[in-house]
């Protein structure tokens, strides 16, 4: 009878192993890496095609404390945008600039404020003729460009966002900023010099 109850324990304990090793294969074979907000970061699979696809990763969050960051340049576009903007840095970007680190190291961030690009009535009469202009209301939202390599590595190792009154642009916005950054891939991808 003895021999009998080992036999069963023997089979039981190989069923659960079995078993136990089978899910965790497959958890891992569907598991994705997460980075630390919780969003998936590797490849995910199409559940149609069961093919594997690399979404589109862009920023969600806005940088806190971007306003208190340095200046890096400024900039006057004309066309249809017509804006005054400021390039902010925070500390990793503005250090990588002044001491010419290329590419970006992690951690860098890169932020365009922009503002409507305004006569200045006020000046202009102290001055007697038309030839001060001043950043007028805030236009073209908010943007961000964020170094990490890992997570935004098919954009260049660049996560790229564009906020309209705190709320992130739409998907299809944002799917222009790769290829047009793309042009000065020898830069790392970034159109701004360092103004000292």
């Amino acid at each position: 009878m003895m021999h009998y109850f080992v036999v069963v324990i023997i089979a039981l304990v190989a069923t659960i192993s079995v078993v136990t090793r089978q899910k965790a294969q497959a958890q891992s074979a569907n598991s994705q890496p997460m980075d630390n907000s919780g969003a998936m970061s590797g490849r995910a699979v199409d559940p149609e095609t069961n093919a594997q696809v690399t979404p589109p990763v862009f920023v969600t969050n806005m940088p806190v404390g971007y306003r208190d960051w340095m200046l890096i340049s400024v900039a006057h576009e004309e066309g249809t945008l017509n804006d005054i903007r400021a390039i902010l840095g925070n500390d990793i970007a503005v250090k990588a600039y002044r001491e010419g680190t290329f590419p970006f190291p992690e951690g860098a961030i890169i932020a365009r404020v922009a503002w409507r690009y305004t006569a200045s009535e006020e000046n202009n009469k102290i001055f007697g003729r038309a030839q001060s202009f001043v950043a007028g209301p805030p236009v073209n939202g908010v943007q961000f460009m964020v170094k990490d390599s890992i997570k935004y590595a098919s954009t260049g190792g660049w996560g790229y966002a564009h906020f309209n009154d705190g709320k992130p642009a739409d998907t299809s916005m944002l799917q222009s900023c790769y290829p047009c950054h793309e042009a000065i891939k020898s830069r790392d991808f970034v159109f701004t010099r360092y103004s000292p």
